[in-house]
C-alpha cells in the first residue's frame, strides 16, 4: 500500500509544481460543468400507469380550467393535434419536465402531473393557458413553469404542452 501512497504523492507534487491554484480550479470547474452537461437531465419519471388516461365524458380537455392544467403555462396540445398526454405528430416530448399536483374535482383525489413541452415545431398558438397554482420560485426548477423545457432536446423550439398523470395521491390524505 506504500507504493500507492508514494505514487499519488509524487503525482500531486508534480501537478502542484506545474500548475497554479487558479488554473487547477478552472480545470476542476470545467470538468464539473462538462460532466453536468453530459449526464442526462431526467429528474422525473414521465411515464406512469395513468399517463394516457383519457378525459372522462363531459370534461373539456381543451379548456384552460380542465383540472389537469392547474400548473400549465403554454399552449394546450389537445388544441394542436395531440392529446392530453401525447405530443402532436412531428414533435417530440421534452427530455426534462416540471411537475404539479392537481386535484380532480370528480373524485376529490390529488394527482401528480408531469408537464412536458412538445418540441420541434413552431409555436401552436392555440388554447394558451397560464395557471400557476402552487408554483414555486425559479430556484426550484422541477416545479417552475416559466422555462422552455425543450432546452435539452435536439430542437429547442417550443410547440405545446401535455399534462400526463404520473402518480396518484393517497385517498386518505
Amino acid at each position: 500500500m506504500k507504493w500507492f501512497d508514494d505514487f499519488f504523492e509524487t503525482k500531486t507534487r508534480q501537478v502542484a509544481q506545474s500548475m497554479s491554484r487558479r488554473s487547477a480550479l478552472t480545470r476542476l470547474g470545467n470538468l464539473l460543468v462538462g460532466t453536468a452537461l453530459v449526464l442526462p437531465v431526467l429528474p422525473f419519471d414521465r411515464v406512469g400507469s395513468h399517463a394516457h388516461a383519457a378525459p372522462k365524458k363531459g370534461e373539456d380537455d381543451t379548456a384552460c380550467d380542465y383540472w389537469r392544467y392547474c400548473a400549465l403555462d403554454g399552449f394546450v396540445c389537445t388544441c394542436c393535434g395531440g392529446t392530453v398526454s401525447s405530443c402532436p405528430p412531428g414533435t417530440e416530448v421534452s427530455k426534462v419536465t416540471w411537475v404539479g399536483t392537481c386535484r380532480n374535482p370528480a373524485n376529490g383525489r390529488d394527482y401528480l402531473i408531469s408537464y412536458n413541452d412538445c418540441c420541434g415545431a413552431t409555436m401552436c398558438g392555440q388554447c394558451f393557458c397560464n395557471r400557476n397554482e402552487r408554483e414555486r420560485p425559479a430556484y426550484r426548477m422541477g416545479v417552475h413553469n416559466d422555462i422552455n423545457w425543450c432546452m435539452s432536446n435536439t430542437s429547442n423550439t417550443y410547440h405545446c404542452t401535455v399534462a400526463a398523470i404520473v402518480g396518484v395521491g393517497d385517498p386518505k390524505g
